[in-house]
């Protein structure tokens, strides 16, 4: 590969990794809103709290993901 497709490669991986990184925290805040609006109900029938829950676990998922994508990324360019 030329020097400029793995400069190219090296932009796109960090971007996709900060895109993830935004929705992992956008995610993260939307969860911890949704918890507090109707934190007085804490039984599993207040559905603000379920989907905040679900909101906060899938926001450690995209962040991982996007973190194991950045990692393959950087050890690709670094092979080549």
């Amino acid at each position: 590969m030329t020097e400029n497709s793995v400069t190219r490669d090296e932009r796109e991986g960090k971007s996709l990794f900060l895109v993830m990184q935004i929705a992992a925290w956008g995610g993260f805040c939307a969860g911890v809103i949704l918890c507090l609006l109707r934190l007085g109900n804490f039984s599993d029938s207040n559905g603000y709290l379920m989907a905040g829950i679900g909101f906060l676990v899938g926001s450690v998922f995209v962040y991982m993901i996007g973190t194991a994508m950045n990692l393959v990324h950087k050890r690709k360019s670094e092979s080549e």
